[in-house]
C-alpha cells in the first residue's frame, strides 16, 4: 500500500426499498428545472412519468431526453447537452442503467467546462466541478456508476470507448431503490450482475487497492455471490434484488477508488467494435483473466474462499486449492447465467481476427491492464482474446 490513499464517493446516497419516492424532494433542494436523461424502456415501464410526477409535486419542472438507446456515445452526449442548454435546466437526473448515468455525467461536466468529451480523456483537459448537480437513479444492479467518478463514452468515429475519470464526474446524489430493478429481465440481471462482480473482484485484486476499497469489495462480493443466482432464477425475489443493489453500489465505490484491471481493459474494445453489452463482454473474459492472473494473486483469491463456499464440508488445504475453488465457482456462475463465449455470441471469426491488433492496443492504452496483479504484454493480451473466443465455462481448460 502507498503511504496514503484517497477515497471519493457521492456526497449523498439514499438506498433501500421505496427511496425513489424521495426524488422530488431531493431535486427541489437542488434546482427548479430538471433534465431527465433516460431511455425508451424506462419510459415504457412508466418510470419516467413517475419521476416527472414526483418532481412536479415538489414544484420542479422537467424535460426528458430518452435518446440513450445503446451504450453511451459522444452523439448522445451532444444531443442531450443541446437539450440541457436549450431548456435552461439547472439540475440533471439520470434514470436507467449505466448508459444513462454516464451520459448525464458527461453533460454536466461539459456544461460547465465546454469542449468535446474526449478532450478530458487521460487528463488532457482540466475541468472544474459542474455548476449543475446530477442525481443518479439506477434501475439495474450492476454498473455502480451512480457511485463513481468515471464515465465511459464511445467515440463514434474511432470506435474507442473513452474511459474518463475525474472527481467532477461524481454524481451529487445517488438514489438506489431495489424496487426499480424488479422489472429487469433475466438476461439484464445476468449481464449487470456479472459486471458488478467484475468491479468488486477487480477492485480487490488491483494494484491500487487499499483497506477501504478491500472492505467494500469483499462485502460486495459476498452480496453478489449470495444473491445473483437467486435474482436470475426468480424475478420476484425482492430480498435478492436488494442485496444485488447494495452489492453493486459497494462495488462501484470500490473500483472507483481502486480502479479496474485487465478484464475491463479487454472488455471495452469488444463492446466498441462488436457492440457486445458491457456486462456480457466482461463475463466472457472474467474466468480466463482470473486464470491468467492467478499466479500473481493466489493468496488474495484464496482469502475470498469463505465468500464462495457452497459446501461446508469441502476440504481445501492449500492456497492453490482455495484460489482454484474461487475461479471454478466464477466459471460455474457464468455457466448458470448462460454467458456465451465470443464465437457463440455471433462475432464472425474473420472479423474478430482482423480486429485483434486494434483491440489489444486499445486495451493496453486504456491503462487498466497495468493495474492487474499479473501485468500482461501486448502479445499475452492477444493470446487471451484468442482463448476467450472459444472459451468453455464448463471445461477443465486453464489459462497459464
Amino acid at each position: 500500500m502507498n503511504t496514503f490513499a484517497q477515497f471519493h464517493s457521492p456526497p449523498g446516497v439514499l438506498y433501500g426499498r421505496g427511496c425513489f419516492q424521495q426524488a422530488g424532494k431531493e431535486a427541489a433542494a437542488k434546482g427548479k428545472n430538471a433534465l431527465i436523461v433516460t431511455d425508451p424502456i424506462m419510459a415504457r415501464l412508466g418510470y419516467v412519468e413517475q419521476c416527472r410526477q414526483l418532481l412536479a409535486e415538489e414544484g420542479v419542472d422537467s424535460v426528458v431526453y430518452q435518446g440513450v438507446i445503446s451504450e453511451p456515445t459522444d452523439e448522445y452526449v451532444a444531443e442531450s447537452l443541446e437539450v440541457l442548454r436549450k431548456e435552461a435546466c439547472d439540475i440533471v437526473i439520470s434514470l436507467g442503467g449505466g448508459s444513462c448515468i454516464d451520459t448525464a455525467k458527461a453533460i454536466v461536466v461539459l456544461e460547465s467546462n465546454g469542449g468535446y468529451i474526449g478532450d478530458y480523456m487521460g487528463g488532457k483537459k482540466a475541468c472544474v466541478q459542474p455548476r449543475i448537480p446530477h442525481i443518479a437513479i439506477p434501475t439495474t444492479a450492476g454498473t455502480g456508476s451512480e457511485a463513481t467518478d468515471v464515465t465511459v463514452i464511445t467515440n463514434s468515429q474511432s470506435h474507442v470507448k473513452m474511459m474518463i475519470k475525474h472527481p467532477a464526474f461524481m454524481p451529487a446524489l445517488a438514489i438506489v431503490d431495489p424496487l426499480l430493478t424488479m422489472s429487469a429481465p433475466p438476461q439484464v440481471v445476468a449481464a449487470t450482475g456479472i459486471d458488478a462482480l467484475c468491479h468488486a473482484l477487480e477492485a480487490y485484486l488491483s494494484r491500487k487497492a487499499h483497506p477501504m476499497t478491500n472492505m467494500l469489495a469483499r462485502s460486495a462480493i459476498s452480496h453478489i455471490i449470495q444473491s445473483l443466482r437467486r435474482s436470475y432464477d426468480n424475478p420476484h425475489d425482492l430480498d435478492a434484488r436488494e442485496r444485488m443493489s447494495i452489492g453493486s453500489l459497494q462495488a462501484g465505490m470500490a473500483f472507483s477508488n481502486a480502479s479496474v484491471t485487465l478484464v475491463h481493459g479487454m472488455s471495452r474494445p469488444i463492446g466498441a467494435i462488436f457492440h457486445v453489452p458491457h456486462g456480457i463482454s466482461n463475463a466472457m473474459l472474467l474466468p480466463a483473466v482470473l486464470e491468467f492472473s492467478s499466479s500473481a494473486c493466489q493468496e488474495q483469491l484464496a482469502e475470498l474462499t469463505p465468500l464462495f463456499l457452497q459446501e461446508q464440508d469441502v476440504e481445501l488445504v492449500t492456497v492453490t486449492e482455495r484460489a482454484d475453488y474461487v475461479i471454478r465457482n466464477v466459471k460455474e456462475l457464468c455457466l448458470h447465467l448462460q454467458i456465451p463465449n465470443l464465437r457463440s455470441w455471433g462475432i464472425p471469426e474473420r472479423e474478430f481476427q482482423a480486429s485483434l491488433e486494434k483491440m489489444a492496443r486499445d486495451a493496453w492504452d486504456s491503462g487498466s491492464p497495468a493495474n492487474n496483479p499479473r501485468v500482461p504484454t501486448i502479445e499475452e493480451i492477444l493470446q487471451l482474446y484468442r482463448v476467450c473466443y472459444d472459451y468453455s465455462f464448463s471445461g477443465d481448460q486453464v489459462v497459464n
